[in-house]
């Protein structure tokens, strides 16, 4: 490839990282998109792969200047940086965080080049910090790419009481899902022998899915706790026996004592035949193989702005219910009408046992699902999207005139 690359700048796998999982599918679809491109990656010096420079140590507070020296180097055609604030965050001797400051830093260095920022925090309701942040990197960039339509429309409240004008180089641009992991209903018999819980002995044919990574934020134990009568009501409702599978496991060790919690709810649930415990890394295939089992799918978080997890769901056009108001999770079940909403325990056990008993339902919202997929966040639209912002951010850089884009109302 003779073309000049496309560089992305991000955590990345083997890390256990959201940021690292969503990068690497990006670029897969990225580099599809542009088949005359090398798609590159400078990581953290934890990343590994063919096109991948490990050079981010965030243990040195001047870890950016050989992230720019490396960019410089490659010439790239753009340079597309995922952002999450932990990321890039560095700490010294006594703890204390320097507030990104050496990302804004690296911004500065590489302004020469056309660059992308896709960060995946940005709460409706920013604080000061965050204000400031989004302003720095709006100011430093030719595009930022904010995940939801309310993120981009929010900034007029967060911006008002500075007296700043609204950026006019946001684009939205979805969180990207797979179309080419999608299991029929006929599949799933061989999908439980192949994940060995077709010797379950327990396991009903029916099952409704809390999958992924298991976090404090990540509230199995809103459903656990009510499960087992759950599990009687929809039988006595509609004669159909569900099981509850529980699955993934634990990333972070500060998560410990709730990983510990709702693992121990599932195991004593798994004791009355009611559930199943199924642990395993939420990453790669496997991650939606486990989640095609399922008939639906309960995602109570109680802090998401976006989800990998949700990005799943849509991938396998499985109806789902989720907590609300929740940001991005219910922006994207409200924009998809593929998903229930819950705001209490009361009204997530109606739903869960409204949505198990009515099959028209659960067709009804796979199928909306299904389409928001195919028309609104496959990788095949949002890699097309990106290239749309590589070339704004193209013509910026060469004719001096920053991207002047419209605001949302």
């Amino acid at each position: 490839m003779s073309a000049k690359p496309i560089v992305m700048v991000s955590s990345y796998p083997p890390r256990l990282c959201g940021i690292g999982t969503f990068a690497e599918e990006a670029r897969e679809f990225i580099q599809k998109a542009n088949p005359d491109r090398e798609v590159l990656v400078i990581s953290h010096t934890d990343g590994r792969g063919a096109g991948v420079f490990p050079l981010i140590d965030m243990s040195h507070k001047d870890w950016w200047p050989v992230v720019a020296g490396k960019i410089n180097q490659l010439k790239p055609y753009v340079v597309h940086i995922e952002h999450e604030y932990g990321l890039y965050e560095y700490h010294d001797s006594q703890g204390k965080g320097d507030g990104n400051q050496g990302f804004l830093e690296l911004l500065e260095a590489i302004k020469q080049w056309p660059t992308i920022i896709e960060p995946h925090t940005i709460h409706g309701r920013l604080t000061d910090f965050e204000t400031n942040f989004i302003h720095e990197i709006c100011r430093l960039s030719d595009v930022v790419l904010f995940k939801c339509h309310y993120q981009k429309w929010r900034l007029d409240w967060n911006f008002h009481g500075q007296r700043w004008e609204i950026p006019r180089n946001i684009m939205v641009v979805p969180h990207g899902a797979r179309s080419d992991r999608r299991w029929g209903v006929e599949d799933v018999p061989k999908l439980r022998e192949e994940l060995g819980l077709d010797q379950v002995p327990h396991m009903k044919k029916h099952l409704v899915g809390l999958v992924g990574w298991i976090q404090s934020n990540k509230r199995w134990d809103i459903l656990t706790s009510m499960w087992e009568e759950i599990a009687a009501e929809i039988k006595d409702s509609c004669g159909q026996e569900w099981s509850l599978l529980a699955a993934g496991a634990m990333r972070d060790p500060n998560h410990l004592p709730d990983y510990k919690k709702y693992k121990n709810e599932v195991q004593l649930l798994e004791k009355k035949g009611l559930a199943q415990y199924y642990e395993f890394i939420p990453r790669g295939e496997i991650y939606y193989k486990v989640m095609a089992l399922c008939d639906f799918i309960v995602l109570p978080s109680v802090d998401e702005t976006q989800s990998g997890t949700l990005a799943r769901i849509i991938a396998l056009n499985k109806p789902f219910i989720t907590s609300a108001p929740m940001e991005g999770l219910t922006a994207q079940t409200l924009e998809s009408d593929g998903g229930l909403l819950f705001t209490t325990k009361e009204m997530l056990r109606r739903k869960v046992i409204r949505l198990a008993c009515d099959e028209r339902l659960r067709m009804e919202l796979g199928e909306n699902l299904k389409n928001y997929l195919e028309n609104v966040v496959s990788w095949e639209v949002v890699a097309r999207q990106y290239n749309d912002a590589y070339n704004l951010a193209q013509e910026a850089k060469q004719t001096g005139n920053p991207v002047n884009l419209e605001t949302e109302f």
